[in-house]
């Protein structure tokens, strides 16, 4: 059995978190799969499917499945989609159950005891993609070249403005006026 849920459900606490540790602690919950956001006509949230034990699969193993499946979707104009692909890479993951690198992970309930029953995907998946460092001499260099440009452009700007021509003598001194106060 499973159900689709908003994400909140995952981590919130009060009743909600009480009503989680029960699942939990009765070995109920099979798997947490996180889908995209917009995804359902009418919720443009990111959803997720709580997919909870049969009787006869509720034995010793107490582990749960984590897929972040957030951003496998064809992108809709006015809604997402999960192409056949997708949805064969999240039932494959759910089957073969693994850890796979940015996508799922198989947490123990010691895991989840440590967080506190709260199953918050990205507490389990870690989807984090560290950037580049970019040396410093690097950016001085990129940022001499962009004030540069700000120069030159601004140089050009005024060149354009001072060949304007006021409508009339009030409209000229304001023209002035303004171009003396931006050149500042």
């Amino acid at each position: 059995m499973a159900i689709v849920l908003p994400h909140g459900v995952l981590f919130r606490g009060a009743s909600e978190g009480r009503i989680r540790q029960n699942i939990i602690d009765n070995n109920l919950l099979d798997c947490v799969i996180g889908l995209p956001a917009n995804l359902f006509y009418g919720a443009s949230i990111p959803t997720c499917v709580l997919v909870f034990k049969g009787r006869e699969a509720r034995g010793a193993n107490k582990d749960i499945l984590f897929i972040d499946a957030s951003n496998e979707f064809e992108k809709g104009k006015n809604q997402n989609k999960l192409s056949e692909d997708n949805i064969n890479k999240i039932i494959t993951t759910y089957c073969e159950r693994k850890n796979i690198c940015k996508y799922a992970h198989v947490a123990s309930l010691d895991e989840i005891k440590q967080n506190d029953y709260n199953l918050n995907i990205p507490r389990y998946v870690d989807t984090f993609e560290e950037q580049a460092v970019v040396p410093l001499s690097q950016l001085a260099q990129e940022l001499t070249k962009v004030n540069q440009d700000i120069e030159s452009t601004t140089k050009e700007l005024f060149k354009m403005m001072s060949e304007l021509q006021g409508t009339d003598p009030e409209a000229q001194a304001e023209l002035e006026q303004f171009i003396k106060l931006m050149s500042k």
